[in-house]
């Protein structure tokens, strides 16, 4: 019977193709993580390929029908189309050009003029063919890197430089030359995990290594750096001052890597994730939000909404194995003002305790699931900043779950009372919205009817404000991705007579302008609308609007978003299964079918809203916008509509840029920000990082020296203090204001930022290494708006018909 049992457990092994991993004597630490990773490489060059799904040619045959036919730009397929769709599908694959070979290439180029007549006709089998040469070359890959971890003695102390940004490089030119990039790669990963592990031996003597609080403010008021992610157990303490420990943790966490990586592409994507890699791809080629939604992801997208777990308001995506921040909504990670676009998550942790698990390389919908938890639970995000100059900057953000309430869309406002001369305050109004929300008189949980509205909120809390005798307002739109046109067009009309506020051109050139029909004005001040590259969208609508109208002054970035599109959602089963037997759901195709234009006819897509004043930030230089995507539909202008221009900036626009641009060559922070954005920019244009370990610590270093020094310049600062009265709605309508949030006492005076979803163990902190939290941004604002409010009063706006 034992022989019986061995014979059979043999014949197992050899059907799954299963060895034990090769021992060596040079074989480091960290092997059980290595032996995974070997035997898991083995297991998966034996896989089958992957299979079609039902009906996937009507789904491919239907999805051409769509764009040419429905899409706004009416573009039937055609060879440039399948020429792009090629190029677009290999970049999806190996968006980083490291795995297919040039010799790959020269085979698939049989396919540069055809795919459109394929694609039509119903026929996908380019998807699986390139899939499967695409998961032989990440095989080999992992392979290789398999043995590097067993055998090389990882060295940093020459001068060589590892090229983070491949997109445009060309492809290898045959596998010795792959295997070169695969090692340098290998290389780069290493010593940042390195790096990451050194960083606690650089933080100052009087910072606390118990606090988990980000200590590196960007002077933009956005964080953008970290201090040393602090060691929770003692374990991590042991590796920092082992070297062999250290080299065993780094390959364990390597392997793992690399093991996640492969299941990902072998084991956990099937025929309909390879669809769906595929038409997006086509989909994608006529405009970078026009999208094919396969099964799975049309199922989450349309359970989302009743899950009973909770999340953090981040819509996230997966680009070249990391899991990206897409855009925030309205929730914890907003709230926060930790997070934004286009950071990179590459650690989620549970609780206060628990080790973070990276999850770099990890399906994305695994990393939603771990984000995902019980209601008033911590997670705790480790982030690669999207504008760290250093890619091994890590930063910490830990987070409440919660359910996405209402409440967090929400606008608020607060009341800034702003010392002047001779003992005078003046008071200025600062409204916050995160969205243009609506909602109609659906029963909620508790059978209640609700009904919210945008316009109805800041007409609330406009009115609070001007009963408050504020002398102008700010609207702050930097966090707004967009919502309700409907909202946005109202709440133009809050501040501007009727009137067109914006043109919407569908794909036939027919026109349709959206008016604000009411002849009210509720308020008529000076205003202010503070944007961002992340205002997107229906902020657009508003700040471009309230700017042709000559109605408000916009600041912020050097442009808004640039999304003038207008998206519509396709399910394909009622078409599909009409010609079909099978239950198996096609999915959906979101495509882009309108345009939008302001009153005077720019159209808001590519170039976004410019504002009066531009304000120094990170952000300008930063690949976000509609701008840093590949196939964005064009800018153009149609007929300005016929519109009244108020002309209340114009004549007053030069003396403000001339007093904000000489205030911010003194102002200490903008100072503090330039040299952000010097450093910024120059790691731009090297497009590379250095791989000499010395020279890199010695950066860290000098960064730790240079923050150390801005804290200590900030507390020195005796400016004068704000009082700061913050409005909920849910106090507009009780008489007076509400108590001004307490203040720290070793802050200066400093404007600081209450965050309650990642505020814990502040009792932990050393008081020491506190530094005050400045929005510069809106710091400059609210003087420029002082300026606006000093100088409207000397002139008389004259009215001028367009």
């Amino acid at each position: 019977m034992r022989i019986l049992i061995f014979l059979l457990c043999f014949k197992l092994t050899v059907a799954l193709g299963v060895e034990q991993p090769r021992k060596t004597a040079q074989s480091p630490g960290g092997t059980d993580a290595l032996d995974d990773l070997i035997l898991l490489e083995r297991r998966s060059r034996s896989l089958p390929p992957v299979e079609a799904v039902p009906d996937e040619g009507a789904i491919a045959r239907w999805t051409a029908k769509v764009l040419a036919e429905v899409h706004y730009l009416q573009q039937p397929l055609n060879d440039e189309i399948s020429s792009k769709f090629l190029d677009r599908y290999l970049a999806t694959l190996d968006g980083p050009h490291l795995h297919f070979l040039q010799s790959d290439l020269e085979e698939f180029d049989q396919y540069r003029t055809v795919l459109d007549d394929l694609t039509m006709a119903g026929k996908t089998g380019p998807a699986r063919e390139i899939f499967k040469r695409f998961l032989q070359r990440v095989d080999q890959r992992v392979a290789y890197v398999a043995e590097l971890l067993e055998t090389e003695r990882f060295e940093f102390t020459g001068n060589d430089r590892f090229y983070i940004d491949r997109r445009k490089a060309p492809y290898p030119k045959d596998l010795d030359e792959a295997k070169q990039l695969w090692r340098q790669h290998l290389r780069y990963e290493y010593l940042q995990e390195k790096l990451n592990l050194e960083l606690p031996k650089l933080a100052p003597p009087s910072a606390d290594v118990r606090s988990t609080k980000p200590v590196i403010k960007l002077d933009d008021g956005r964080e953008i750096k970290s201090n040393a992610i602090s060691p929770r157990t003692n374990s991590n303490t042991d590796v920092k001052s082992n070297p062999a420990k250290s080299r065993e943790e780094i390959i364990k966490t390597l392997s793992r890597r690399y093991a996640r990586i492969l299941r990902f592409w072998t084991l956990e994507e099937d025929g309909g994730d390879v669809l769906q890699f595929y038409l997006t791809s086509l989909m994608q080629v006529y405009d970078p939000h026009s999208d094919y939604l396969g099964k799975s992801t049309f199922e989450n997208f349309a359970l989302s909404m009743n899950l009973s777990l909770f999340g953090i308001g981040a819509l996230l995506q997966s680009e070249d194995g990391y899991c990206k921040i897409k855009e925030l909504k309205p929730g914890p990670a907003m709230q926060s003002q930790q997070l934004k676009p286009g950071d990179r998550i590459v650690g989620v942790a549970q609780g206060d305790e628990r080790e973070p698990v990276d999850v770099v390389g990890m399906k994305l919908s695994k990393v939603v699931d771990m984000i995902r938890g019980p209601k008033g639970t911590k997670v705790r995000l480790t982030i690669i900043p999207a504008d760290a100059a250093d890619p091994s900057t890590r930063k910490e953000v830990a987070l409440i779950r919660d359910e996405i309430k209402l409440e967090y869309e929400e606008a608020k406002a607060k009341i800034v009372e702003v010392p002047g001369k001779e003992g005078a305050t003046m008071r200025l109004g600062v409204i916050d919205l995160p969205s243009f929300y609506a909602s109609f008189d659906v029963a909620n949980a508790n059978g209640k009817a609700t009904h919210k509205s945008t316009t109805e909120d800041v007409a609330k809390l406009l009115k609070k404000l001007k009963a408050e005798n504020v002398a102008g307002v700010i609207l702050d739109l930097r966090r707004n991705g967009g919502g309700s046109l409907e909202e946005a067009i109202n709440l133009t009309g809050l501040f501007i007579k009727e009137g067109v506020v914006v043109q919407v051109k569908d794909a036939k050139g027919n026109i349709i302008k959206d008016n604000d029909t009411d002849p009210s004005v509720l308020y008529d001040g000076p205003l202010i609308v503070l944007t961002s590259r992340f205002s997107a969208s229906a902020s657009e609508i508003v700040a471009g609007a309230l700017q042709d109208y000559g109605r408000a002054l916009i600041v912020g970035d050097s442009s808004t978003h640039g999304k003038g599109t207008v998206q519509s959602l396709i399910q394909l089963e009622p078409i599909v299964h009409r010609f079909s037997d099978s239950t198996n759901n096609p999915g959906a195709l979101k495509v882009t079918i309108r345009k939008f234009y302001r009153a005077s006819g720019s159209s808001t897509q590519l170039k976004g809203v410019v504002p009066d004043i531009v304000l120094p930030s990170v952000s300008n230089y930063e690949e976000v916008g509609e701008a840093s995507l590949e196939y964005p539909l064009a800018w153009d202008e149609i007929p300005s509509a016929a519109y009244e221009k108020l002309n209340l900036i114009q004549p007053v626009l030069p003396e403000l840029r001339k007093r904000s641009t000489e205030r911010l060559a003194i102002d200490k922070d903008f100072v503090y920000l330039q040299e952000d954005i010097g450093t910024y920019r120059k790691y731009l244009a090297e497009k590379s990082v250095s791989l000499n370990e010395e020279a890199r610590l010695k950066e860290m270093k000098e960064n730790q020296e240079k923050i150390q020094a801005r804290k200590k310049e900030r507390k020195a600062r005796h400016e004068p203090e704000e009082k700061v009265y913050e409005l909920t709605l849910k106090q507009v309508d009780l008489p007076g204001l509400p108590q001004p949030p307490a203040k720290s006492t070793d802050l200066s005076g400093a404007e600081t930022k209450k965050d309650d979803a990642s505020s814990e163990d502040l009792d932990e902190v050393d008081p020491e290494d506190k530094v005050p939290a400045v929005d510069v941004t809106l710091k400059e604002t609210k003087r420029i708006l002082l300026d606006l409010v000093a100088l409207s009063n000397k002139e008389t706006a004259v009215a001028v018909h367009n």
